[in-house]
């Protein structure tokens, strides 16, 4: 640990040492007071887990809170103000009904798996969020700021990429949770070597490039290479008296961003060009699709984990006219990227988790919400963390099922409650991350990935 004496305290620690002689230098986005637990968490995980696994996650964040009535848990038989607008159909799985505006998904549901009994009861959009995204509860709307690292980011710090030259963490386009980016999707004390590298841009778009995965005008392999041989001599007598690790994390981080400017393979796996027409028109020739596109290519390539933003989900009215827009969006670009995957051999490789912060309240309002000027007189569903939805494909796990089920009006789970824990030791699980794995936070106490949950058996 890196220590800076910084004068005398009365506060001190169980060492003896003074709370000010703890002064948390932020090298390359890294906090001194955890580094040696950030450098050390993928050894820890090899030996307490599975880190070799060879294995990828893709999340799919439904941004505002997607509602499990009208999509993947529907109520047929409930009063009209609960079961909704929408009928169900049923799938290519006998007793599994989803939504009539998911038909591609319907012939497919053999590839994917129902969570229809998590919950948080939380109705708050920063609380539920953060608790969708790093397994805990600490912010809210009056108190915005993320307080624990995001699953992305203690898993990538626990296994790095998958392939050299590929980054562990990507966001497409952005990782941004409520409004605030990279928000919950962030490394919080993990520092922001560990946040996810943002494609930006939007993949449909025909002049879509990624930034910062070129070399600059005028800058060849060759003199970039010179310049991080100068730089190494720089360092070298940091290095050589260092007993911190800084140094090598610093060496890490430089050699991370050197292989992925000079990678091919890299520059490769960020180009939608390399699609065929007919693929890209199966995802749909929208953001939404050709993120989700874009994000397979990148698990395909070694990205361990890659998140997808899929915006708009607060529909405390209009609830028909946002649904019958994004649904089918949602359908294309689920339905062929699980093909996709199959038809790839890539089903026991990269875990799909699609889920949002939160679900929508059962009953329907009558989009009067708050009155004016809130109202806009069509019916729509408001927050409502007491029961909702998340749909699992790929990863090894046991597909086409449903786990757990919710009451007959939808409002909380009936069998088999699970909890943002459990999602997220199931894919920790997937990882191979051990979820006790722990790192320090601000104030240099151990913090475990999850406080609690367990893979969820009907999956694993």
């Amino acid at each position: 640990m890196l220590r800076i004496h910084a004068g005398q305290s009365k506060t001190r620690y169980c060492d003896g040492l003074s709370r000010r002689s703890f002064v948390q230098a932020g090298v390359a986005g890294l906090a001194s007071v955890g580094l040696g637990n950030v450098l050390r968490a993928q050894e820890t995980s090899a030996t307490l887990g599975h880190a070799g696994k060879d294995t990828r996650c893709v999340l799919i964040w439904m941004d505002g809170g997607p509602g499990h009535m009208d999509m993947y848990d529907m109520k047929p038989d409930a009063p009209p103000e609960y079961r909704g607008i929408w009928s169900p159909i049923r799938t290519n799985v006998p007793g599994i009904e989803i939504s009539e505006l998911f038909p591609r998904q319907a012939r497919v549901a053999d590839k994917f798996s129902i969570i229809r009994s998590l919950h948080h009861n939380n109705g708050d959009h920063f609380a539920a969020a953060h608790a969708m995204l790093t397994s805990r509860f600490g912010a809210s709307g009056a108190d915005q700021v993320g307080k624990y690292p995001s699953i992305g980011s203690i898993a990538t710090a626990c296994t790095g990429p998958r392939a050299k030259g590929m980054p562990p963490y990507v966001s497409v386009p952005y990782g941004m949770s409520v409004g605030r980016r990279p928000g919950y999707f962030g490394a919080n004390y993990l520092g922001s070597k560990h946040n996810p590298f943002e494609t930006g841009g939007n993949p449909a778009a025909s002049n879509f490039k990624v930034n910062n995965l070129h070399l600059p005008r005028g800058m060849s392999v060759q003199r970039l290479a010179d310049r991080k041989t100068l730089h190494a001599k720089f360092d070298k007598l940091r290095r050589d008296v260092d007993q911190s690790g800084v140094m090598e994390a610093l060496d890490r981080t430089d050699q991370r961003a050197y292989d992925m400017v000079t990678s091919e393979a890299a520059r490769q796996a960020f180009d939608l060009s390399a699609e065929s027409d007919e693929t890209r028109d199966r995802y749909g020739r929208h953001s939404w699709g050709q993120c989700a596109l874009l994000a397979r290519r990148l698990a395909e390539a070694g990205v361990t984990f890659t998140t997808v933003h899929l915006g708009g989900w607060d529909h405390h009215w209009d609830l028909q006219k946002g649904m019958e827009n994004y649904l089918p969006k949602v359908d294309s670009m689920l339905a062929a990227l699980f093909q996709d995957l199959a038809d790839r051999d890539l089903m026991q490789k990269v875990l799909v988790v699609v889920c949002g912060e939160f679900s929508r309240t059962p009953r329907m309002n009558d989009g009067g919400n708050g009155g004016p000027p809130m109202s806009k007189g069509t019916p729509g569903r408001d927050h409502w963390g007491n029961s909702m939805f998340a749909l699992v494909a790929g990863g090894g796990l046991k597909m086409g099922q449903v786990v757990g089920s919710t009451d007959r009006l939808g409002e909380t789970p009936l069998t088999r409650p699970l909890t943002p824990g459990d999602l997220h030791a199931t894919i920790y699980h997937v990882l191979g991350v051990d979820p006790s794995v722990h790192f320090l936070n601000h104030a240099g106490r151990p913090v475990p990935a999850i406080d609690a949950g367990k893979p969820i058996a009907e999956l694993v």
